[in-house]
């Protein structure tokens, strides 16, 4: 089946040429002028939607926000020829609304440069086609079930010294083992675990296995860190500290080698109750994350206040810091900050020599991401273990 694009721009001289050059390199298109005529279709789960954000009747940033209340999953190119710095704004907005932005182009933008953005996105677009087909069949009652019956398994990536090269630890990431769709990823069933009331559940699950895993490890002499994430509703928890200290003891971990991950946004609800549970935290061994910094909402007050002892840089930054100057600012203040707090400093995203040898030479501690290792089961972890040294 061939691929589908849409493509929404009110100059229908310029939707009718890009129309013409994605159907040429093989994509099935349905250009539209009209924003609302748009939105009023049958628009296909897991397509890419090359969005205008200057539109007179209903501009881009609308079209956004009513796709993200209609839960329609698309990926987006988004075009736009007014300021660059509006241009930027809006990528960081969809992507808040949980869409993937594929590219950022400003008109006016070549022929050349559109053609190549396409074909470099048809392998992701059949994976989202697949990942939104899944997400939209799986129910609240499948995943309880999947709770109770032990579906859930963790893979493991490798976190890697940036200064010795050596293996740091490991984060774990949680995949859910389905007996009819198969190994169905995270973006695909965390959102429904927090709609229905599962999340909690859903991390206590993934704390154990984790847990476990340590042990495992332990008796084969492999001596890590492990990295957990950790949900809103778990931080403030009250009974939390005592439950995981009680799991620790009882497969002889060590608790210094578990690192709870929270993201900023975790930590924006009961204040107080979160800083009672993240220091007893501390006060019992545990290390404490915060993650995707600078994505968030919280303020350099809540840093201050919570007893982070690592601060762990979101990848959409990484990704991009060689590419765009105002990503490189924000991954220099973050470890600045990082430094300056006596926290370690993570890097999640690394997919490259040349952002692992600017991160190293800003003095970025810990380095996650695809130039090292893909996230793996237990047992493959082990293997790569073994060859790596």
């Amino acid at each position: 089946m061939a691929l589908k694009l849409y493509i929404l721009d009110d100059d229908e001289q310029y939707a009718t040429l890009l129309a013409e050059v994605a159907s040429n390199i093989g994509w099935e298109v349905l250009a539209q002028q009209d924003p609302i005529a748009f939105l009023q279709d049958d628009i296909l789960q897991g397509s890419v939607l090359v969005l205008d954000l200057n539109m007179p009747e209903m501009d881009g940033i609308e079209v956004i926000r009513v796709l993200a209340e209609k839960k329609i999953n698309l990926l987006l190119i988004l075009v736009s020829g007014f300021d660059a710095r509006v241009l930027h704004s809006a990528q960081q907005l969809a992507e808040a609304h949980h869409f993937k932005v594929l590219a950022s182009l400003t008109k006016p933008m070549s022929i050349q440069e559109f053609a190549k953005t396409l074909n470099s996105i048809k392998p992701q677009t059949k994976q989202t086609q697949q990942s939104a087909l899944t997400e939209n069949s799986v129910s609240a009652t499948e995943l309880e079930q999947a709770l109770q019956q032990h579906q859930l398994v963790l893979y493991y990536q490798p976190q890697i010294n940036m200064q010795t090269g050596d293996l740091h630890g490991v984060e774990a990431l949680v995949r859910w083992q389905h007996p009819e769709y198969g190994l169905i990823y995270p973006n695909q069933f965390i959102g429904l675990a927090e709609q229905s009331s599962l999340i909690e559940p859903l991390t206590e699950e993934v704390i154990r296995l984790a847990v476990e895993q340590s042990r495992n490890w332990q008796a084969e002499g492999i001596n890590i860190s492990v990295s957990i994430n950790v949900s809103a509703e778990n931080i403030t928890s009250l009974s939390l500290p005592e439950q995981l200290k009680k799991l620790t003891d009882k497969h002889a971990i060590d608790p210094n080698k578990i690192t709870l991950e929270i993201t900023e946004n975790a930590v924006m609800g009961d204040l107080t109750s979160s800083l009672d549970v993240l220091n007893r935290l501390r006060m019992k061994g545990f290390a404490l994350s915060i993650d995707d910094f600078g994505t968030g909402y919280s303020s350099l007050s809540h840093l201050y206040k919570m007893p982070f002892t690592e601060l762990k840089i979101d990848q959409s930054f990484i990704m991009q810091m060689l590419e765009d100057s105002e990503a490189m600012v924000i991954v220099k203040i973050c470890i600045m900050l990082g430094q300056m707090l006596g926290m370690k400093l993570v890097a999640e995203g690394v997919e490259t020599q040349e952002v692992w040898d600017e991160l190293q030479t800003l003095g970025c501690d810990i380095a996650q991401g695809y130039l090292m290792a893909k996230p793996m089961p237990a047992d493959a972890l082990v293997q790569w273990i073994r060859i790596s040294k």
